[in-house]
């Protein structure tokens, strides 16, 4: 199967420019598309009030900001960077990992909300979602270190849907655990720097927290979280817990990427395998490899 990223470019332009009545279902069958993602949400589903809910551009305000950072996506090329970027990332991983199932795949790349604070600042202006096998969104603004990682950012995403899809990993909402998620993040970021370097590969919002022991400890206090409304507090963090109304931790920003870059790390170095290679381990394993004596 192949992968797809959607020209969304032409799809915002036009709602950008439509008179403002008309905008609403001109995003909703732009996102179309990607409805499958949500298969999984009880009940009907509205696309534009997730898109609203998830710092999607706003349909009503900002119209020339939109438009001017539509054109700088387009004029560093970014959808057919991404489409390169996840062609070449896909062939590592089919050589890597053999009879791997690949379901056809869109990919949106969806202009962020410049008026979304939280967004715009914690979140470093960008966020993607590539957990439900055959589909990738990334929400972006294109502030500059943004645009250097897009292809990084697609890969990551990529990483996420193959590992989640057939054959592949199972997210049983009953019994995952925050050690689960903290490791699907430090894999993603890893399978980036495979392909792009440190500079490039690493996740935004989990680097100052790399080397933080303190941050570290306490992550693995979490790791047997169950109940992914507890999630977002230990992988994203307290700001971004606060953001959607959840309880706070203590740990900032990013500080689950940051983390699982660690115990990723430290379980591919004892393996000898790369991300790629490692795109189906299980977590508890990764885990043990730093918990155990002498890890």
């Amino acid at each position: 199967m192949s992968i797809t990223v959607a020209d969304t470019c032409s799809a915002m332009r036009r709602i950008l420019l439509a008179p403002a009545a008309d905008r609403a279902d001109l995003l909703r069958s732009m996102l179309e598309a990607n409805r499958g993602m949500y298969r999984y949400y009880p009940g009907e589903v509205d696309l534009v009030d997730i898109h609203g809910q998830s710092s999607g551009f706003p349909i009503d305000r900002d119209e020339e900001r939109c438009l001017k950072a539509l054109e700088t996506l387009a004029a560093a090329g970014a959808w057919e960077r991404m489409q390169r970027a996840l062609d070449d990332a896909l062939a590592v991983l089919l050589e890597a990992t053999p009879g791997l199932r690949v379901p056809g795949i869109t990919v949106l790349l969806v202009l962020g909300d410049p008026g979304d604070e939280h967004f715009m600042g914690p979140c470093g202006g960008v966020t993607g979602f590539g957990g439900i096998s055959g589909h990738i969104v990334i929400t972006l603004w294109p502030f500059p270190e943004n645009v250097a990682r897009l292809e990084a950012t697609a890969v990551h995403e990529l990483h996420h849907n193959l590992r989640f899809g057939p054959g592949g990993v199972v997210w049983d909402p009953m019994t995952v655990t925050v050690g689960d998620h903290i490791v699907s993040e430090g894999l993603a970021d890893a399978f980036a720097r495979q392909l792009y370097g440190d500079e490039l590969g690493h996740t935004r919002i989990g680097v100052p927290h790399l080397h933080d022991d303190a941050v570290f400890g306490k992550v693995l206090t979490g790791l047997d979280v169950t109940g992914m409304q507890n999630f977002t507090a230990w992988v994203h963090g307290d700001p971004s817990a606060e953001r959607f109304g959840l309880t706070p931790v203590g740990l900032p920003m990013g500080a689950g990427y940051a983390v699982g870059n660690r115990l990723v790390d430290t379980y591919l170095a004892a393996a000898g395998q790369t991300a790629a290679q490692a795109l189906h381990a299980g977590s508890s394993e990764i885990i043990a490899a730093t918990l155990r004596p002498g890890g």
